[in-house]
Order: C-alpha cells, then structure tokens, then sequence
C-alpha cells in the first residue's frame, strides 16, 4: 500500500486539558455505536451545515473527533453495514448491494469482541437479509423496516411497538443499557431507519422549518453537461422521479388515483400503520401545506422548488429525530457517569446523501455528497475535545478501531486500519487515497456500476459497464462541485495516467477482480460482478436477481446451444442459465436450479415456469442443451438425461442476442457452443 507520512501536528486538535495522553489501544471501553441511515455531512452544523437542527451532534463533534474525510466504500445500505461489520471492502465480504444474503458464518468484529467476555447488542436496522449473528441481544426491523409503529424482529419473533421508528429504536436501546450486565464491557449498535427514504418525521419534529424556505443548493437545476451521459439517465432526480405521494405524502385526488404508480400507491399503506391520533397529527401539521400546493399548482422550475423544499425540510426533520436520539443516549449515560467515563461513543451513517445537489436525491455515485460519510467520536477525559482529523478514512476502518481498543488482535485479512494512532496524534504511516466500488447498476435509481479512487485532491472514477464504457476526473481542488470531467483533457492526460496506476494499484492491494467482464465479449451486461475465464470457460458472479452477460447476434433460424455448468466449490448451490433475448426485448432462461436440482426454463410474465427434477452429486459439472426454433415458437432444454418443453412468448420473434445468466450466484460456465 503507497503512504505518505504525515506529522501529528497537521491535525486540528486541542491536548488533552493538562492530563497525561491515555494509551487507547487495549483499554477496552464500552462502545455506543450510533449508526443513521443516508445522513449526509451537509446536514449535520459540526461539518458546516446552516440549518440548525443537530444540536447534540454538535456537542459530540465539540467534546470529541471529527472525522473530516470519512467515506464508504460502496455508497448503498446494506453493504455499508456489511463493510462496517467485517472490515473488508464489498468484493470480499460477498454483499456487493441490496438484496443479497449476508454471509454471518463470516468473521466480524462483535463476534471478535464477544471472544474476549464483550456484551454484544444490535438494535435497529440491520438489512442484512440473514439473521444477524455475533450478537447476545439483537431486535431489528426487517428489510428496510417502517417509520410508523414499526415491527422488530427478535430471537422469539416479531413483535410491533406503537410510536415512530427513531423513539422506539431509542427507547430499546436505552432499555437494553438499563439491564445489561454492569460487570462486563458492552458494545451496543443503535442503528436508525431515519432519514432513508421516504422522509416521514416523528410528530416532535413537524414544526420544524415551519414558514421559511431552505437555501437551494447551487447546482439544483445542473443539466449534468461536462459529465457521461449517464448523469442524466439516472432515475433520481428530483424534477422527474421524486413521487408526489409516497415520497412527499401528498393525498392524491380522486382523479389521480385510477393512474397511480405502484410506489404511489404506498401512500395509503403507510397511512394505514398509523393510528387515529397519529394520523390526525400529521394532517393537522401539513393539511395546509397540502391545500396551498394544490391551490397554487406550481410548474416548471417552481414545482421543481416545492418538491425540495418538501423534500428537505422532511429529511431534516426525519435528521433532528436522530439527533434527539443521540441527545438520549447522552443523558442517559451523564446519569451513569461511571459508565460514561470508560465509555466511547461513535455517531455515524451508513452513506451521505443528496439534498438536491445536481438536482438528485439518493445516493450510490462517487460524488462527495454520499460517498463522504460522517464519523464523530467522543470519549470524556480520554479524547481530546474539537479535534479534526484530516486524513482519508474510510467505513474500512471501524472494525479494526473497535478491535484495537478492545485490545483484539485485528485480523490480517482486513482491508481497514485502526483509526487509533490518529485519535493518539502519532506520527504515522497513512494512507494516500480511497477506494469505492458501486455494483447495483440494473436497479432502483439505474446508476451505472463504477470503481473509483479519490485521494486528497482528485478523484477518478471508471465506468466499465460495456454500454458506459467511459472515466470521469475531477479536481476537487479547482472544482469542488464536480462539474468538469477532466478525463477526455489532455491538459490532465499525465494526471489520468497517473490516477490510474494508481487505481489499479489499489485493485491489486485489494485484490478485487471484480468489475472484469469479459474483455469486451459480452457487450450486454446486467446485474454481473465479475465474468473471467476460468479454464476452458468462464467463472461469472451475479449479484443481482437476472443477471446476465448476452452476446448480439441474430438468430430467426433453429438453433442450439450447448455449455456445461457448475456451482462453485464453497459457494452456495444457486443456478446458472443459457439466456435468450428476442426482438422484442423479452428474455428467457433456461438451465439449471442446483440447490433445488432442477432444470428450469423461466419465462417472462406470472406463472412462466417450466421445471423438471434432475438428478445431480452436487459437484460435477451438468451438460445443458437448449434448442430452439424461433419460426415454430418452441424451446427444448435438456440436462442430466431430463428434457422440459416450452413455448417462446408471443413477440419474441427472432434471437436478438444470447449468453449466460445467473441470480445472486457464482457459476462456472462451459465456452457456449452455438450451431
């Protein structure tokens, strides 16, 4: 790993009130883990924000660290978390985006902390799919959880706790501290639904920015010119993809409701959760917001500033819930001032965030505003207070820190570093860039996948999807908004070139080969981390429910394909498939289901399935055979001495392209025989 040395004068940081400095490592405090959902630097005032509404992590950052650059590795939810837990980078941990299953057989740094007598306890969102495990205690709410009435999931099952999402996660986190036992160390994970979408605040925070409008962000209405094209395909700005009623919880009308979108339709579900008073609570808070929206109906750019302002001050809301969370928690332990004194408290979020910045809300580029996450730490009489640490750190770096601390030796598989030595202001060896990789491109938002490297002053990302193909380079110096693409300068050539040894170089530290697809063989790609050959084939890593990696090529006569396939050693029994695209778009797949040990074809619309039982050792490779006859609108799959008929859908037509496909599974494929 490239270092730079850096002196422990550069950091911003007041001694220690006339005390002697404390050797952190092995001390073992209790950890108070505070953990958000999308909170963004630009809405917290310890890192510049004006809005005002973040009292108590002010007073953190002010009796604390800063962490001035902090950043994720893969700007999305659940592979935050799944990083934050294993100290590796999303390739290595195997939860590259959301919807896949993490692995908790895997090493973590609380099932590490309970091997040396820690209490462990996670409450809140976990979103992790599987079960969480390294824990004594956890109560989380499944998948993304709901902010009203919110129902939890335990050991002894679910159960549902009347109030908003931020309180109950509180209250439970405070009732977990209050019988916990005082004999023995603790690490609490409090982890907050707020403020991911979709922005409904608790009723403490309805008045909040009542009768005023936010500043706008200067680049609200960015038309993303400098930058790839596929700035402005994304699906998440605010003007053409932000909802009117699931997002905003604006009532439809009568008229609207016949052509209400799916997501729109939530509206009447989340009203549902509530109760009586807390329904009428929250009409009485925006009735006549809602009225006067209706009654003006804005247009153009002026829709576009209500949207945000709607928008904002919600999150911001959904944010001072938090923040009062924190201040719980804080007054909980002044109470118990002989926990407090041996007690590490961290806030952080999982990812930044947009608040309108290019006119976007979400997450998952490598733009500052959600790849730059927050970290506040505060420990009385040990940590010096209004410190500010400059160098790059990274979501990495957490579990080798709460590691450190315990006096664990952190293992040399993980990617991070303990932050120790810079809360120690030693001089020493740092590290001179970052890495980000973003996979869930064939998704919500349609980001396109990247990898990327910033370092103190620049930041280079590449686009390798075969139908981006492109870099973007940025001086974050000169340009800090991100608006000049410096890649296609050859002013900056020398700078590119550079960064992108650079790139590489940390690719290769990391050992991440994912994000090679081919070389160029399969132009149409969807859902796939990796494709590289493999012997006399190739191995291919789906990530994504339908993936696939398609070759283009016309077919309208009868045709054959051949390959053979296999479930790799040590991986879960998933699937691979032969898929076809037709004329019109329409896919279908054929191949093999290893754990059910079935040959399936998979058509598109309800109830397109075609299965039959095979049987199979688990280990050898299965020969797969699919003929099909576009003329006559037939296909006949066969594997392990099984055949299944199908019909082609109506309108498929010619082939348009074929190859491979899996879902949330690695696979080995044979070369595809096409005759």
């Amino acid at each position: 790993m490239r270092i730079l040395f850096v002196a422990a004068a550069l950091l911003a940081a007041t001694a220690l009130s006339g005390q002697a400095p404390r050797a952190l490592s092995g001390s073992r405090p209790n950890i108070v883990f505070v953990f958000s959902d999308d909170h963004a630097c630009n809405a917290i005032g310890a890192y510049g924000s004006s809005f005002g509404a973040t009292p108590n992590l002010d007073r953190l950052a002010a009796a604390g660290v800063r962490f001035d650059r902090n950043y994720c590795g893969n700007a999305l939810c659940g592979p935050s978390r799944a990083t934050i837990l294993t100290g590796l980078h999303s390739h290595a941990n195997g939860f590259c985006r959301n919807g896949t299953v993490f692995d908790g057989a895997q090493t973590t740094f609380p099932k590490l902390l309970q091997r040396v007598g820690y209490q462990t306890a996670l409450v809140g969102k976990w979103h992790l799919e599987s079960d969480p495990t390294g824990f004594d205690h956890w109560l989380v709410l499944p998948d993304q959880g709901q902010y009203w009435n919110p129902d939890f999931l335990g050991k002894d099952g679910k159960v549902r706790f009347e109030g908003h999402a931020t309180d109950v996660t509180t209250r439970l986190a405070i009732e977990w501290l209050e019988r916990r036992d005082p004999d023995k160390p603790f690490v609490l994970m409090c982890q907050h639904k707020a403020p991911h979408r979709n922005w409904l605040p608790a009723a403490s925070e309805f008045g909040l920015f009542r009768g005023r409008d936010l500043p706008e962000p200067a680049t609200l209405f960015d038309d993303h010119q400098g930058r790839i094209a596929a700035r402005g395909a994304t699906e998440m700005e605010i003007a053409r993809h932000m909802t009117l009623h699931y997002d905003l919880m604006v009532p439809p009308t009568a008229s609207e409701r016949p052509s209400l979108s799916d997501l729109d339709r939530a509206f009447d579900a989340q009203r549902a959760r509530m109760t009586e008073a807390q329904r009428a609570a929250w009409d009485a808070a925006f009735a006549e917001e809602d009225a006067a929206f209706r009654r003006e109906d804005p247009q153009g750019k002026e829709r576009v500033r209500w949207l945000f302002q709607r928008y904002l001050k919600n999150y911001l809301r959904c944010t001072a819930g938090v923040d009062r969370s924190v201040g719980e928690l804080l007054a909980w332990l002044d109470r118990h001032p002989d926990v407090k004194k041996n007690t590490l408290v961290v806030y952080a979020s999982d990812q930044g965030f947009f608040l309108g910045e290019h006119g976007y809300y979400d997450k998952r580029w490598m733009d500052e505003e959600c790849f730059r996450m927050p970290l506040l730490m505060q420990w009385p009489g040990v940590l010096g207070k209004g410190q500010a640490v400059t160098h790059l750190t990274q979501n990495i770096d957490f579990a080798p820190t709460f590691l450190d601390l315990a006096g664990v030796p952190v293992p040399t598989t993980m990617h991070g570093t303990s932050l120790v030595p810079l809360l120690e202001h030693r001089d020493v060896a740092w590290r001179d860039a970052v890495y980000y990789h973003y996979y869930e491109s064939q998704a919500t938002h349609r980001v396109p996948a990247m990898y990327g490297v910033r370092t103190a002053t620049h930041k280079l990302v590449r686009y390798y999807e075969p139908s981006v193909d492109a870099w973007e380079l940025f001086d974050l110096v000169a340009d800090p908004d991100e608006r000049r693409n410096l890649a296609g300068d050859p002013a900056h050539a020398e700078l590119l070139a550079s960064l992108q040894r650079r790139l590489t170089e940390l690719r290769a530290q990391y050992r991440d080969d994912t994000g090679e697809l081919g070389g160029g063989q399969f132009p149409l790609t969807a859902g796939i981390a990796r494709a590289v050959r493999d012997g006399e084939g190739w191995r291919v890593w789906a990530n994504a429910l339908g993936g696939l990696l398609l070759q283009a090529g016309e077919r309208a006569a009868a045709t054959t394909f051949t390959t053979s396939l296999r479930s790799l050693a040590a991986r879960p029994l998933r699937n691979g498939f032969v898929v076809l695209r037709g004329a019109d778009g329409s896919q279908v797949r054929a191949g093999v289901e290893f754990g059910a040990r079935k040959l399936v074809v998979l058509l598109p619309g309800k109830g397109g399935r075609v299965e039959a039982p095979i049987a199979w050792d688990g280990a050898a490779a299965v020969g797969l055979e699919v003929a099909v006859d576009p003329l006559a609108g037939t296909l006949v799959a066969k594997a392990a001495g099984v055949q299944v008929d199908a019909k082609l859908p109506p309108g498929f037509g010619k082939i348009a392209a074929f190859g491979y496909g899996a879902s949330n599974s690695e696979t080995w494929f044979g070369d595809l025989v096409v005759r």
